[in-house]
């Protein structure tokens, strides 16, 4: 692998540039190593706003987490800041999760804000995605930050940036941040002043968390239940607070909280990684549940965004709930709870993404509420909700474990999706079923949706190729099966693209422009390739569907997959 000259021009701006005698000597000693793979790696582009902000591995380079990269991408955001919204009164909100370095990399981001003259509200301590969301709505912010890199291994980091709606930045301000970015080199960076920078704390916490009780529909069975034993992790992040006292705030008083031997560690020590998605992530947890007999174990990721849970069957074993289990017990919860008390607003509606299960879909059919598909990523449920301003928000979800119940903030959210699961836990009792016959029943009336995500990981430059590769590939060949069904409709979501080849008609796709295809086979079944936005992965999401009762169901719906993955192309 031989370093183009552009690359080669790259790293040597940074050898003979403004830059600390550290960073240099990190960059000689891998070329005094020979090490090519890395120092393309670290210097072939410069970072990107993806699907979740700025986010990469730390280290030194051009496309890494490092001083340098958050302080031009600050300076390039204070400009933008700047340029759309004038310059006084101006300010942003900064929060940071557990992760090594998330502190340093905010306090600098504070400070060149400071020396731009906007005003920050920086958090005292890690707090989750919500709180910073709340409070650039609460402080009326022109923008927000999170130093995190969300559920990555522990050598990532990263830099979410939100705009004035509390939402992550999409289109025009996120490519006009990057335009702004593009100009800045390290001597342009403004720093020195921190007149501007104030502390918040436990007065926001407690304020969001009052606010959470307008979202609980059963409160009176919270009452009676309060005290079924939930566990909950942090896995290491920021939850570690917020989650066990938003709990107690609604009333549930039997939460242990593995805040103690799962406490912030931006090295995960305790986990491979600290992903609420992988089961693995739980177990601690559902150690402790068995231990104790406890009908509900949560884990949210070190910001705090993303939530998966496990359920008590009768057996006294754990059931490990996918995203779109959670996602339709919410959506049906909310909705069957809130028509049997007259209590559906005007308008009301719920927004799931194009990857996330059809059975949300089905479920708001039924109760004649509209339900909106957004792109991937939850910045475009947020744009859903901020536009709609002439209908009311109910509840919005995707796959990847990511729930918002509460209409305050404009992210998803873990710390009120963790209300609503403990919620629907004492509603079940209540009911004397569990959470599992919970969602039978839900399958018994709509139908067994059986989803599986792969993900192919792809690094580095090669890895960008590759995965380049595909998706040109599939854009390229038109299939009108795939694995001996009929493919009844074609979905190109880069070129707008809605094709049905069962009548042979075409139209355009009303969302913006982004790398995904799907396909809708004629039994219903649902398959969809992109790129992901935030990791160097190609996913593939295969949704399939059945309406037989039998027991052997879910090994018929695996045997389908497991065929149609066959598709996929390496």
């Amino acid at each position: 692998m031989a370093i183009n000259i552009d690359i080669q021009n790259r790293i040597d701006s940074w050898l003979n540039g403004e830059y600390d005698e550290t960073t240099k000597s990190q960059i000689k000693k891998l070329i005094d190593e020979g090490n090519e793979k890395e120092l393309i790696d670290s210097f072939y582009k410069d970072l990107e706003f993806g699907t979740g902000g700025l986010r990469g591995i730390m280290g030194v380079g051009s496309n890494r987490i490092n001083d340098y990269t958050i302080g031009v991408a600050t300076q390039g955001l204070a400009n933008y800041i700047i340029k759309e919204c004038g310059e006084n009164n101006l300010s942003v909100a900064l929060g940071f999760d557990s992760r090594h370095n998330s502190l340093s990399f905010a306090q600098k981001t504070a400070e060149i804000l400071a020396s731009n003259n906007i005003k920050v509200y920086i958090y005292d301590d890690i707090k989750p995605i919500a709180l910073l969301s709340f409070a650039v709505r609460k402080f009326n912010c022109n923008a927000g930050i999170v130093i995190t890199a969300s559920h990555n291994p522990k050598e990532y980091n990263g830099y979410k940036v939100y705009w004035a709606d509390g939402g992550q930045v999409i289109t025009p301000h996120d490519e006009k941040i990057i335009e702004e970015v593009l100009k800045i080199e390290p001597k342009d960076v403004k720093k020195g002043n921190k007149s501007l920078i104030e502390t918040i704390g436990i007065e926001i916490e407690n304020e969001y968390i009052n606010e959470l009780e307008n979202y609980i529909i059963n409160k009176d069975i919270i009452k009676k239940e309060h005290n079924i034993k939930i566990v909950y992790t942090p896995i290491h992040g920021s939850g570690y607070k917020v989650v066990p006292n938003a709990l107690k705030s609604v009333g549930f008083t039997a939460v242990t909280s593995l805040h103690d031997v799962q406490a912030p560690d931006g090295s995960f020590p305790t986990v491979v990684s600290p992903n609420p998605e992988e089961a693995p992530a739980l177990k601690m947890a559902m150690d402790k549940a068995k231990e104790i007999s406890a009908e509900l174990v949560m884990g949210t990721d070190p910001d705090c965004d993303r939530m998966g849970c496990a359920i008590r069957e009768k057996n006294g074993e754990y059931k490990v709930l996918s995203g779109n289990q959670i996602g339709t017990i919410f959506a049906y919860y909310i909705l069957s709870n809130m028509s049997e008390k007259n209590k559906l607003p005007k308008n009301p509606y719920i927004v799931k993404t194009i990857v996330t299960t059809e059975l949300a879909k089905a479920v708001a059919d039924s109760y004649n509420i509209e339900i909106y598909d957004t792109l991937t990523g939850f910045k475009w449920i947020a744009e859903k909700i901020e536009n709609k301003k002439d209908s009311t928000y109910l509840f919005g979800f995707e796959e990847s474990f990511g729930y918002l119940v509460n209409s305050n903030v404009r992210d998803k959210d873990a710390v009120s999706a963790c209300v609503m699961m403990a919620e629907i836990a004492a509603y079940s009792k209540s009911k004397g079923i569990s959470i599992s016959e919970y969602l039978e029943a839900i399958y018994e009336q709509y139908g067994f949706f059986y989803e599986e995500t792969i993900s192919l990981t792809k690094k580095g430059s090669d890895g960008v190729r590759e995965i380049e590769n595909i998706m040109s590939h599939y854009r390229t060949t038109k299939l009108e099966n795939i694995e001996g069904t009929k493919v009844a409709k074609y979905y190109d979501y880069e070129n707008q693209i809605e094709q049905d080849y069962i009548n042979g008609s075409e139209k355009t796709i009303d969302l913006p422009k982004s790398n995904v295809l799907q396909y809708i086979l004629e039994d219903g079944t649902k398959i969809t390739v992109r790129p992901s936005g935030t990791e160097p992965k190609i996913k593939f999401y295969f949704e399939v569907c059945i309406k037989s009762q039998k027991s052997d169901r879910v090994s018929v719906l695996k045997d389908k997959v497991n065929t149609l993955k066959k598709f996929i192309k390496e």
